[in-house]
């Protein structure tokens, strides 16, 4: 079974599952192991990191239990905690795999410009007080852009050997409905580990000043981790919306418009 799930990630120490920590699919295995104690551990298609945020991840786990994707929405919906929704189920053949079938993935990054905290976005947005050069923002963002090595872009424990990703959306803007609000958009077909949240901090880096502009076309090519600016820390990260190939059938419904309690189990 596949599903499209969204979640507050501040109160999780990430996606992956570990043994003294609550996270994300540590939830999800407990409330589908209510219904199926023999069902398989969830396989996300990102593991993100502690304090991050998701509004589309996608999560595949197999089951013998004959169950219609109504009834599986609606059992293991109830069973998760509140920051965890579960938006919709559907099958797919036991094989498949999300993580080998994406095209892209999307992230959003919110940076607060203020000198004042807004209870608002605790936990939703990194608040920046200085005042931000918007234009260097801008000019600096599109050296990401193509497929380069993003060797330099990584946590140094991420050991990965292949290191080139391509980027194909980066954009910086102003949230429409407030000005304070500069969103940092990044699609690619793959990311390595805090790439994006290192991107974020040399973006804001240079565009207070800290660095010069052209520090990201510097890391690129020294691939060195140190020509680039601080890792953003992981409040304002979501992952916006991933493109990934899905086996042919039915498509994702609408679950929750209309509960019928014949497809409820107990």
């Amino acid at each position: 079974m596949l599903l499209r799930i969204a979640y507050d990630g501040a109160r999780f120490a990430g996606f992956a599952r570990q043994p003294t920590a609550r996270t994300i699919a540590g939830e999800l295995d407990g409330a589908i192991a209510e219904l199926d104690p023999r069902a398989r551990p969830v396989i996300g298609l990102s593991r993100t990191d502690a304090g991050v945020h998701a509004r589309a991840q996608l999560v595949v786990f197999q089951t013998n239990r004959e169950l219609p994707p109504r009834a599986w929405a609606h059992e293991i919906g109830v069973r998760l905690p509140r920051e965890i929704a579960l938006l919709a189920v559907r099958r797919v053949p036991a094989t498949y795999d999300p993580r080998g079938a994406v095209r892209s993935k999307t992230y959003r990054y919110t940076v607060l410009e203020s000198v004042t905290r807004d209870p608002f976005l605790e936990g939703r947005a990194w608040r920046v007080p200085d005042r931000l050069n918007h234009p260097a923002l801008s000019r600096e963002v599109g050296a990401l852009l193509g497929r380069h090595d993003f060797a330099a872009f990584r946590t140094r424990d991420d050991e990965r050997p292949e290191t080139v990703r391509t980027i194909l959306r980066a954009e910086v803007r102003t949230n429409p409905c407030d000005a304070r609000l500069v969103e940092i958009l990044v699609t690619g077909d793959g990311f390595l580990h805090r790439m994006v949240r290192i991107i974020t901090g040399t973006l804001v880096d240079v565009a207070r000043g800290r660095l010069k502009e052209g520090a990201i076309a510097a890391g690129l090519a020294s691939r060195d981790r140190d020509d680039l600016g601080m890792t953003a820390p992981p409040d304002g990260l979501v992952l916006d919306s991933v493109d990934v190939d899905i086996p042919p059938g039915e498509e994702w419904p609408d679950h929750f418009r209309s509960i019928d309690r014949s497809d409820t189990v107990t």
